[in-house]
């Protein structure tokens, strides 16, 4: 079968032009049929540089052209970015970010996919052979944009809970392609075997990120962390601390959050608890994640008397509630049917500056829902 090409740019009529850490690229996006890319090295006594020189199929002359970038926001709203604004680090700017575990976006944002990267998802989605997938990825330019491309679509894959072209992406980019290296790609990686309970492969991974001699991220470390706790492997949980005063790093909040969180999914509750008082007494600052977490934990638990406790402990700790933290001490009031406490801690959520959303709505309805049950089943008791 003939291996998969994406063309360069299928969308626009115009060129780009930009230097970024001694590589200079030039992208032909041409309004008529792009003909050919040709990729010429230029040796240096710093570095290597890739001249782009582009054919179309008319003589068109180019103009210089910098795109306004669009992004949806956490609200599901468009907005737009300055493209000078962001870093470029080497092989792009989500290059050596470790990806932000449990977020789903990398730097804060949900970046809308390019049309090439539409195509890799589509074609990814439906192409399980790997060779094949390789060499079509071959055909790629080696560009920041290329990077970028790639990382978008697989936490795209990611947010679509489609673990197998993620493996794929991520063992092209490390085994075949020009890229060097970087975290971002073990550590979803981790994630994908974490979340397929293949704690083997997920410490295999981070073995060959350390032989890679990238330097892990904190998360990294949770993401191993939430691996061992989903197979309820808590001793190689308890093992990655050590691992982490090894390499000089001091266990972190978001450490301790994925251990809280796979503690709680794993049903055990009262090792969660244990480990968020280890964490204060190790002088390990919660943070607002942190107390949402617990406050889940008491809610589910019928405890919304320490639910309480807790989220005035985090106002007093100068720790601010986001609209997650709100929306779970509605919860936890409404599972016991206390409508007061839950419209009070509602209002204080506008009060706060949050817009309810759909998840707020719900639990403040739940309450309700449940005062009537309690009702009903007090008249049937007499």
């Amino acid at each position: 079968m003939d291996s998969h090409r994406f063309p360069v740019n299928s969308s626009g009529d115009d060129f780009e032009d930009s230097a970024v850490d001694g590589r200079k690229r030039k992208t032909l996006i041409a309004g008529n049929t792009l003909n050919y890319i040709v990729i010429e090295p230029i040796r240096s006594c710093k570095s290597h540089y890739f001249r782009w020189r582009a054919s179309s199929s008319s003589g068109v002359s180019v103009t210089k052209y910098n795109p306004d970038g669009f992004f949806i926001d956490k609200r599901g709203e468009l907005r737009n970015f300055n493209h000078k604004k962001l870093s470029r680090k080497r092989c792009g700017s989500l290059r050596g970010k470790g990806w932000k575990y449990g977020s789903g976006f990398v730097d804060g944002i949900f970046p809308v996919l390019s049309p090439i990267a539409q195509q890799i998802l589509k074609f990814v989605q439906h192409q399980v052979d790997f060779n094949i997938i390789c060499d079509s990825f071959d055909t790629l330019p080696p560009t920041h944009t290329t990077w970028d491309d790639l990382i978008n679509v697989a936490v795209q894959l990611r947010l679509n809970k489609q673990w197998d072209p993620i493996v794929l992406i991520c063992h092209w980019i490390l085994n075949r392609s020009s890229f060097r290296a970087d975290v971002i790609c073990f550590n979803l990686l981790i994630d994908v075997y974490g979340q397929k309970s293949l704690y083997k492969k997920a410490e295999s991974t981070y073995l060959e990120l350390v032989e890679a001699r990238c330097i892990p991220t904190e998360d990294t470390y949770a993401l191993l962390i939430k691996a061992y706790c989903k197979c309820g492997l808590l001793e190689k949980a308890e093992a990655v601390f050590t691992e982490m005063r090894k390499y000089g790093l001091p266990p972190s909040a978001i450490v301790y959050n994925a251990y809280i969180d796979g503690l709680m999914k794993g049903g055990n509750n009262q090792k969660a608890v244990e480990i968020f008082q280890r964490m204060k007494r190790d002088s390990c600052q919660p943070s607002t994640e942190t107390y949402t977490l617990m406050i889940n934990l008491y809610g589910k638990a019928s405890k919304s008397y320490m639910a309480f406790k807790l989220f005035n402990e985090m106002k007093t700790h100068k720790c601010k509630p986001n609209i997650c933290t709100y929306t779970a001490l509605v919860n936890a009031f409404a599972r016991e049917g206390l409508c007061e406490k839950a419209e009070e801690i509602f209002e204080k959520l506008q009060q706060a500056g949050h817009e309810p959303d759909v998840y707020a709505y719900n639990a403040l309805i739940e309450a309700y829902r449940y005062k009537e049950i309690l009702k009903k089943y007090i008249r049937f008791k007499h």
